[in-house]
């Protein structure tokens, strides 16, 4: 039997700091304080790779697969090791303190990159990070500085001898952008000494911390720029057919996500060496891995790239069990979480049970009908389950009761509770349901160990504007919800 523990979903851009939005720093320590305090052992992040503007700052869509997000990189921390003094610092904007202000946080924090970049004198510990990841840091800090040169447009509108990754090309590339590859690579050894030391401390306290793989790339992104050949493109390098799912609880035309799909065939024929490599190098930065819409790696939903909607699209098999047997060979006793909400087919079930991989069950779907065994309910979990009051995509759950359920769903809910329920305290009883299962983990987002309402949502699928934008405010109390977060996992055996 696993031991049995909780924790607690909280992203990093969402932590207090002064700088507008969260980071490595010292927000993201007193936050593992107020964990290890909560006797919480896990902390769920959301994906550490660069954001882009353009796609609505979301974490699920970006440039590497690989690269952390610079975003991230605390100045408080630049400033201990003298790369900023307090003159950078002295004049911060009016950053809003319970939203990030994407915008201005990237313009402000180029400001101080830069200025660190100019002091950093390169070193042993440097040149050993630049060798050890040159496998994919080559390729980034390259694709990083080919799109500022060329005004951030899309790799497919480069030159063609760019485009194409001719040898003379690319040399001669890397020698004219040298600085400025030099500055991204800088930036990423910062994000990985930044990162590796804030996950020790975790460690340290009994904190593990589970990261989250986005199954899908961008196609404007260094990974298919890349290797293209492991991708659906036809002779021009542009998509065919593109990745989403079909219409579901959190849309009727299901979602098109636009990503490029993967060539399996090809990936199989290369032993699955690109998968093994991301998987690899999520497992050296997190103890635990959650791979996202994890049921496209065992049937994907193909859409022509021509449609607008995701409709009409149809199922294409993926050779998963090659697949994962060589990941289990790689990495074994594998530490992944199935993310397996929506329609799960009995294709994707078995292997997950073959290799023992846990799935979501999410509380805030349970009462949508009056099925007595309804999978999502506390009593129908099995042990090998991760138990959420709701993820990034749900409302929270004050929201949820407030501007979502309806009558029946809350007669539901009050019928299982056995007792009438409070908008005030509701968010209580379902984090109550969920530590108390038999699920292995139960992981609350922070929106609901604070009892906060739909204002605080993190993200609205299928919506292109407004997400991943809320913070935690500095002042707000977490004390007397960080005292009964650690009186549930006390009576629930998961301290």
């Amino acid at each position: 039997m696993r031991m049995r523990r909780s924790g607690i979903l909280m992203h990093l851009t969402s932590l207090p700091s002064d700088f507008g939005i969260g980071d490595f720093g010292p927000g993201a320590y007193r936050f593992a304080d107020f964990l290890s305090q909560a006797k919480q052992g896990y902390w769920q992040i959301l994906p550490l790779n660069p954001t882009d503007l353009a796609y609505g700052n979301s974490p699920y869509h970006s440039i590497s697969a690989f690269a952390y997000n610079p975003l991230l990189i605390s100045p408080d921390l630049l400033l201990e090791e003298g790369l900023l003094d307090k003159g950078d610092v002295a004049c911060l904007p009016d950053f809003p303190r319970e939203k990030v202000d994407f915008p201005a946080v990237v313009a402000f924090k180029n400001t101080l990159f830069q200025k660190a970049f100019q002091r950093f004198r390169p070193g042993f510990e440097y040149r050993k990070f630049c060798s050890e990841n040159a496998s994919w840091l080559e390729d980034y800090a390259l694709f990083v500085a080919v799109k500022e040169k060329n005004e951030v447009c899309a790799w497919s509108g480069w030159d063609q001898p760019v485009k194409d990754r001719h040898t003379e090309a690319l040399a001669s590339l890397r020698e004219e952008l040298r600085i400025r590859i030099d500055k991204e690579k800088f930036l990423q050894y910062v994000c990985d000494r930044q990162w590796r030391a804030l996950k020790e401390y975790c460690n340290r306290k009994m904190i593990h911390i589970i990261g989250d793989i986005p199954i899908y790339v961008d196609y404007d992104s260094v990974d298919v720029w890349a290797a293209p050949e492991i991708y659906k493109l036809d002779e021009e390098k542009k998509p065919y057919a593109v990745a989403g799912v079909p219409p579901d609880y959190f849309s009727a035309t299901g979602q098109l996500w636009g990503n490029p799909l993967y060539d399996w065939e090809e990936l199989q024929r290369q032993n699955f060496d690109w998968w093994i490599r991301r998987v690899g190098r999520n497992l050296s930065l997190f103890d635990m891995i959650r791979i996202d819409h994890f049921r496209g790696l065992v049937g994907y939903w193909e859409v022509p790239a021509s449609e607008e909607t995701a409709i009409n699209g149809e199922w294409r098999e993926v050779p998963v069990w090659d697949l994962f047997d060589k990941l289990n060979k790689r990495f074994p006793c594998l530490p992944v979480i199935a993310e397996d909400l929506g329609t799960i087919t009995p294709d994707v079930r078995e292997v997950m049970h073959h290799y023992q991989l846990p799935g979501m069950k999410v509380l805030l779907f349970a009462f949508g009908d009056d099925d007595p065994m309804h999978p999502y309910l506390p009593h129908t979990y099995e042990e090998n389950y991760v138990a959420y009051t709701g993820t990034h995509d749900n409302n929270t759950v004050r929201g949820w009761i407030r501007n979502e359920s309806g009558p029946d769903e809350k007669r539901r809910l009050t019928r299982y509770l056995g007792k009438e329920f409070s908008e005030k305290d509701v968010h209580w009883d379902l984090i109550r349901m969920a530590m108390m299962s038999v699920a292995f983990a139960s992981i609350i987002p922070m929106q609901d160990v604070l009892g906060l309402g739909q204002e605080a949502r993190m993200n609205r699928p299928a919506f292109d504007k407004g997400n991943w934008e809320w913070r935690l405010a500095p002042e707000r109390e977490t004390r007397v919800p960080g005292r009964k977060l650690s009186e549930f996992t006390e009576i629930y055996g998961r301290s």
